[in-house]
């Protein structure tokens, strides 16, 4: 239980860094695009070899399979939720459109953040040890994330402090979702783990997809093409245990 909620500490522990790196330092737009690129690879790499990776049973496939489509279903849904009420853009470093909501981009945060904090729980119940490949993609992405988001919202006229406190609320809910992933399906059968790994994997392509990628490309280029492929190769190889 204490791995969970530390590794989970661990993994959000980038948004504060994003959001001071955002407020106080003017990095280049580009260089967040590049980090946001390379992190879309390392969690579309945890998503496919640690959250899906081997299954021990055929019958399991089935689980993992549905799991997997209502991760995606129940992410995209929330995104349209979420984009109707102003948080479409909310990784977007640019000043936001007119017709956003402050609250909307919190809430939006908390919905990438939380789901990717779970899996850090079910992992250790799967191999009974931290899987430092999720742990790593978790930190990276939320890093860029946290830094846009800030500077976006900053430039929209929230304060320091404001945005600040936003972003140790979603620390703090992210670092208590590990705890809760663990403590929650700590009974599942192998089968049913099988079920959660897909719906987590699911939900991880699905953001991935829908906000990271787009804002990677718009703020770095087509470059950012070769960077989340070096993500994924770099999620592989700590997967395998080559290094």
């Amino acid at each position: 239980m204490v791995q969970a909620l530390f590794w989970g500490a661990i993994a959000g522990l980038s948004l504060i860094l994003g959001a001071i790196v955002g407020l106080f330092v003017p990095l280049p737009r580009k260089l967040t695009g590049f980090i946001m690129a390379f992190g879309t690879g390392v969690l579309i790499g945890a998503a496919a070899f640690e959250l899906l990776g081997e299954i021990e049973v055929a019958s399991s496939y089935s689980y993992a399979i549905f799991g997997f489509l209502i991760g995606s279903i129940l992410f995209t849904a929330a995104e349209l939720l979420i984009s109707k009420k102003g948080g479409k853009e909310r990784k977007r470093s640019k000043e936001k459109k007119s017709n956003h909501s402050g609250l909307a981009i919190f809430i939006g945060s908390i919905i990438d953040a939380i789901p990717e904090s779970i899996i850090i729980g079910v992992s250790i119940l799967k191999s009974h040890t931290v899987s430092l490949v999720i742990v790593l993609a978790i930190f990276i992405s939320n890093f860029p994330e946290a830094l846009s988001s800030s500077v976006g919202l900053k430039k929209d006229g929230y304060t320091t402090r404001k945005i600040l406190f936003m972003w140790i609320i979603v620390f703090g809910l992210t670092s208590l979702s590990s705890f809760i992933g663990y403590v929650t399906f700590k009974e599942l059968s192998g089968e049913y783990m099988y079920l959660v790994s897909g719906l987590a994997a699911g939900g991880i392509i699905a953001m991935v997809a829908s906000t990271m990628m787009p804002e990677a490309f718009e703020e770095g280029g087509p470059v950012v093409g070769l960077l989340s492929a070096l993500g994924l190769l770099c999620s592989y190889i700590l997967s395998s245990g080559i290094i």
